[in-house]
């Protein structure tokens, strides 16, 4: 099979993928938000013909890969882990060369009285022998690529198991020595300075924050079922979008948000409604997938039933990929109405209203995760666009052209 087809057959979920060689050897080793959408990337289409990118590195990859393997992860956060782990176990060709461009950055968490996690470069690791810690090895964790990344993991994983920093690596802690620290009075810190733990439960934090790193979540799982289980939600609802830099933004856009549908309600002469549908793949308009649906049983005047018909029909038709985002124009009560027939019909598909009288304003349907909102709010022009779309799409048509398209 192709690597582009098995690239389409990737789980859109967040994981760790492999290329390998004819020999099963692994030449590269990625992460990605989502495993279907950053692998195609690697075969971005150009007039219905799949061509790789102009990069000499991955067109060599490509050509002398024969087989894509993947393993997935709950979490961004997981995946970052996973893929230093398994970086560090097999060095992959490919990986290695990437050092050229930008030195690897490492976990160091010390063998100290008070440890917690430090990152350093490549070059740094000598400052951390065993000499300067009374003959105790520190953990190394790595090598990771983007060391704003991993800024940002452990800032998460902070906020669920607190470490203090208010202590210099290296020098003996002193309980109660000072005032609580800024990290302390914010829930970053334990208080350490201010004896507010033990040393012996400091170090459970931080032995879960190792587990973590080591990608040994089902044993930390178990141990904060006996210790501490309110830690599982938190790791449960841990917010990904804070671990998806720019660029991974704009492949987490079109994977997540690859076919976005927008909806308007129009007259003809005001009398005769009509649902006007646009589609926008890979954020740009795509016209042979546009509809248009003549209202049958919603009265004339009633827009809110129209637009719920129009939606109705739409989803009647499961030979049509469904849309990963629905854009209606319109505020709460739009929303709320298309959000109505999207659960009795048992569909879960992000949705946003766009409200003119309050300037444009994004309009979100209840408990919408906090994830998918960030999301959607920083693509907010592209959303316009597919609003004025569908404004445009529902006035360019004659009465004749109307009735021809309104078939559906």
């Amino acid at each position: 099979m192709k690597l582009i087809n098995q690239a389409k057959k990737l789980p859109d979920k967040p994981g760790v993928y492999f290329f390998l060689n004819k020999k099963g050897k692994i030449l590269y080793i990625g992460r990605a938000t989502s495993l279907r959408k950053r692998v195609a990337s690697y075969f971005p289409a150009r007039g219905g013909q799949a061509k790789i990118y102009y990069d000499p590195r991955k067109r060599e990859l490509i050509k002398k890969s024969v087989r894509i393997k993947y393993k997935k992860t709950d979490t961004v956060l997981e995946s970052i882990f996973l893929e230093a782990n398994l970086i560090k176990k097999y060095w992959p060709k490919y990986n290695i060369k990437e050092r050229d461009n930008r030195s690897f950055v490492y976990i160091v968490i010390p063998k100290i009285d008070y440890p917690y996690p430090m990152l350093v470069r490549e070059r740094e690791l000598e400052k951390f022998s065993p000499r300067l810690h009374s003959g105790q090895m520190p953990r190394v964790f790595g090598p990771y690529q983007s060391s704003g990344l991993i800024r940002n993991a452990l800032r998460i994983i902070r906020r669920i198991f607190p470490y203090s920093t208010c202590l210099p690596a290296g020098r003996p802690a002193r309980p109660n020595s000072g005032k609580p620290c800024f990290n302390y009075q914010i829930g970053l810190c334990p208080g350490v300075c201010v004896g507010k733990i033990s040393k012996q439960e400091y170090r459970k934090n931080i032995s879960n924050i190792i587990s973590l790193l080591e990608g040994e979540k089902k044993n930390l799982l178990k141990r904060l079922e006996k210790e501490n289980p309110e830690k599982i939600k938190n790791l449960e609802h841990i917010q990904d979008v804070a671990l998806i830099s720019r660029d991974e933004m704009g492949h987490l856009y079109y994977g997540r948000f690859n076919r976005i549908e927008g909806y308007d309600i129009s007259h003809l002469a005001g009398k005769e409604p009509f649902g006007s549908m646009v589609v926008f793949t890979n954020g740009e308009p795509d016209k042979n997938e546009y509809r248009l649906f003549k209202i049958r049983t919603a009265k004339k005047q009633d827009d809110l039933g129209s637009l719920k018909e129009t939606i109705s029909r739409r989803l009647r038709h499961r030979e049509w990929a469904f849309p990963d985002l629905i854009v209606v124009d319109g505020g709460k009560p739009q929303v709320d109405a298309v959000f109505s027939v999207l659960k009795e019909n048992f569909v879960n598909i992000p949705l946003i209203g766009i409200s003119k009288l309050a300037n444009d304003k994004l309009v979100f349907p209840k408990n919408i995760k906090k994830s998918i909102k960030e999301l959607i709010q920083s693509i907010k022009i592209t959303i316009l666009r597919v609003r004025n779309e569908s404004h445009r799409f529902a006035n360019s048509f004659s009465r004749k052209q109307r009735r021809k398209n309104a078939n559906f």
